[in-house]
């Protein structure tokens, strides 16, 4: 997610610096960056000076003070743990200039608890991508308790300037899309669960019945398993209801290892470095 956000700043023009502890990680997303602009040069998308000049837009660093310095807007892409995302923002607080807004792509997790460990809880605000970033058009703009007006202006406005469709949401447990998405691939994961159809049926069913682009077991494996695990545990928490308690089933194949796409396999299979599933894989309860 977060490469796929410096791509789309960068594209429209946004100094961008993309920062992440490891050397690897920030040449892995070098790499996909160039290759996703290489992809629209090539599909005509956008020209070949586009790409050489978003290439110039951006900067790597694994130097978090280095990074940050001069900021005026840092959005957090980093793993949906609250502890991990309330660590980032208390560093953050610290070495962004003073005016800069600290926003979170988190697809779940509380803005107001993120702003609480800060210093400017009125500029914390989260920015919900959609995967792929630079693909989808939909971001989720979603205002903490104390977040101000002018705050939620300023990333409405910047969204659309990112040719993206901005809808503003309030700090609930799984915001709007996830709220209702999670519930969905949990349901079908119980489907599959209780032996009612495979996994294959499952995707057939809500693609061809529901005009959906991509089944929900696929979907979850695109997501990533163990995301959608910590999703219902948030919603499960925050809203102390039993329907959101993930399937066992989505327990088990997380602990098991497989987390999707990103692991090789989920519910699918799939080749190398390849998000094209092979066969649909069948599990025990």
């Amino acid at each position: 997610m977060g490469n796929g956000i410096a791509h789309v700043t960068a594209l429209h023009g946004y100094e961008t610096s993309i920062y992440d502890l490891s050397e690897n990680q920030l040449d892995k997303a070098k790499a996909t960056i160039a290759k996703n602009l290489s992809r629209q040069v090539d599909k005509g998308l956008i020209s070949k000076e586009q790409s050489d000049q978003t290439n110039l837009k951006l900067q790597f660093s694994t130097q978090l003070a280095e990074a940050v310095q001069n900021s005026d807007l840092i959005i957090e892409a980093a793993s949906e743990n609250l502890e991990i995302k309330l660590s980032i923002f208390r560093e953050l607080d610290k070495m962004a200039p003073a005016h800069c807004i600290l926003a979170s792509n988190t697809s779940s997790i509380s803005i107001t608890k993120l702003g609480f460990v800060t210093q400017r809880p009125n500029q914390v605000i989260g920015m919900h991508f959609m995967n792929p970033v630079p693909v989808m058009k939909l971001v989720e703009v979603i205002k903490g308790y104390n977040t101000s007006k002018i705050v939620c202006d300023t990333i409405m406005d910047l969204s659309k300037k990112l040719d993206k469709i901005p809808v503003e949401v309030n700090d609930y447990p799984g915001f709007v899309a996830n709220r209702i998405l999670m519930p969905m691939i949990n349901e079908s994961i119980a489907t599959l669960f209780e032996g009612v159809a495979g996994v294959e049926e499952i995707d057939q069913v809500m693609k061809l019945g529901m005009a959906h682009p991509m089944g929900p077991l696929q979907l979850a494996d695109f997501i990533g398993l163990d995301v959608c695990l910590a999703i219902l545990r948030v919603l499960q928490d925050g809203f102390g209801n039993p329907k959101y308690a993930p399937c066992p089933l989505l327990v088990n194949i997380v602990q098991a290892g497989h987390l999707g796409v990103k692991s090789g396999s989920g519910f699918y299979e799939y080749t190398a470095g390849s998000k094209e599933l092979v066969v649909a894989k069948q599990f025990k309860k």
